[in-house]
């Protein structure tokens, strides 16, 4: 599995841009199933992956913002993870091999866990950026010279060699770092495709006035968005090395493929960039939440497929475990479902309805309509999706929306109510991790009081 972090679905060939180089990944959604409509549960780091682990939402698996380093690397840091049920120890219970290349951001990063064997993590905190960053490898920090997304690809080249002569199943998580920030570093060969002053599929929009402080500096750089396309053809250029020594080893045709992220990336839409916490309040925005998706196994996925279903993030766990045969552990807090029949070619019964969570901020999307609710002060949103595809207009206070505002608005509730969780305005109950202060004026701070208000 690849999983990029800040991807939004929009960034390569496949997903409409073609001004951003990705022949790789776009060959792989022409070879195999590209998920139109594929959705993050949470609009940042931590949350996601952890519902990626376990199809919980974040009020269930305890992690509702990234992970501060006090919480993930420091002397206080948790296993986050620990005690809930994760696809990666349901396959380790079946005799897989599993091995980390990359991010993992979920508490205790450098040790081995959830049944990992092969452990080459990322420093998240004070490792440097994209050049010569540090690692934790069996335990220690080690600073390897190169490109981190270079060297993330050596780690997962070299678990594959060492599955060369082994007739045991294995699963292999690339967690690349890219595109998320710093944009402190792009081999010359990744940015020579970005010589022009823009990639044209980067909107030009007014900066929208919920914009964060800390991250004005991007939204107003050209270079920070040819940064961001070098890092995404850094990715697929590190995906081609990979599936070249799957060939070469003779694994290839056995091996399924999934390419997706931790959550989407606005690179001026809607004014922003940044993902969900770009803004202050947090949004739930299209480009936000949407990631690429891209199954691929020759022989068992039908080329071609253009699928439009919407999926989520916690729709994985159940996804990954019956395609590979194994029945899932019971989890009476898991809400996801499976969408094995859409990657057979068949058209199963699906309702196109998702929720998301983070924080103060909950969300439904149907097929036209998506309700944004938030606590602590800040506003609500309605945006009819069919008529403002672009979310331009909340439409939450217009007379003629408010039948549509109520069915939807009490389904968002029904929804957590029925999953266990707790009102939304009773967000905090569900977490112990330190949270973050966001500014629209100036830098993130810890919160010193975990029951004041966020900072406007």
């Amino acid at each position: 599995m690849f999983m990029t972090d800040d991807h939004g679905a929009w960034a390569m060939g496949a997903g409409g841009c073609g001004q951003i180089r990705t022949p790789v990944l776009d060959g792989l959604a022409a070879e195999g199933a590209r998920f139109t409509r594929a959705f993050a549960c949470t609009p940042v780091c931590s949350p996601s992956r952890m519902t990626y682990m376990t199809g919980r939402l974040p009020s269930h698996h305890g992690v509702q913002d990234f992970l501060r380093p006090e919480d993930s690397v420091g002397d206080g840091r948790r296993r986050w993870l620990a005690g809930l049920v994760t696809y990666p120890h349901a396959l380790a219970d079946q005799g897989y091999i599993l091995g980390l290349a990359g991010k993992w951001h979920m508490g205790e990063d450098d040790k081995p866990q959830e049944g990992f064997s092969y452990w080459s993590s990322t420093v998240l905190w004070g490792g440097g950026g994209y050049h010569n960053p540090l690692f934790y490898r069996n335990g220690a920090q080690t600073r390897i010279s190169g490109f981190k997304t270079d060297i993330e690809a050596d780690f997962a080249l070299e678990f594959l060699d060492q599955q060369k002569h082994k007739s045991t199943p294995f699963y292999l998580l690339v967690a690349f770092d890219a595109p998320h920030s710093p944009y402190d570093f792009q081999p010359g060969q990744d940015l020579a495709f970005y010589s022009t002053p823009d990639p044209a599929c980067f909107p030009k929009a007014p900066m929208n006035p919920w914009e964060m402080g800390s991250l004005r500096k991007d939204f107003l750089s050209p270079d920070s968005r040819r940064s961001y396309a070098a890092l995404v053809t850094g990715i697929d250029r590190n995906v081609g090395r990979i599936l070249r020594r799957l060939e070469e080893l003779g694994l290839r045709d056995d091996t399924l493929i999934v390419f997706t992220a931790d959550q989407g990336h606005c690179c001026g839409h809607h004014g922003v960039w940044g993902k969900g916490n770009g803004t202050v309040p947090f949004n739930m925005y299209e480009e936000s939440l949407r990631v690429p998706l891209i199954w691929n196994q020759p022989g068992r996925i039908p080329a071609g497929q253009v699928l439009s279903p919407m999926v989520s993030s916690y729709d994985y766990f159940p996804t990954i475990l019956e395609y590979l045969g194994i029945t899932p552990p019971h989890d009476d807090k898991r809400v996801g479902r499976s969408y094995v029949g859409f990657l057979q070619g068949k058209e199963p019964r699906w309702q196109n309805r998702l929720y998301f969570e983070y924080g103060y901020t909950r969300a439904i999307r149907t097929e036209n309509l998506k309700y944004v609710a938030r606590v602590g002060g800040w506003p609500s949103e309605l945006f009819d999706l069919e008529a403002d595809a672009g979310e331009t207009q909340d439409v939450s206070g217009d007379p003629r929306y408010q039948k549509q505002l109520r069915a939807v608005s009490n389904d968002l509730k029904r929804f957590f109510e029925q999953a266990g969780a707790p009102p939304l305005d009773r967000w905090r109950t569900t977490t112990r991790q330190t949270l973050t202060q966001y500014s629209r004026t100036g830098p993130m701070a810890a919160m010193s009081d975990q029951d004041g208000a966020l900072h406007r």
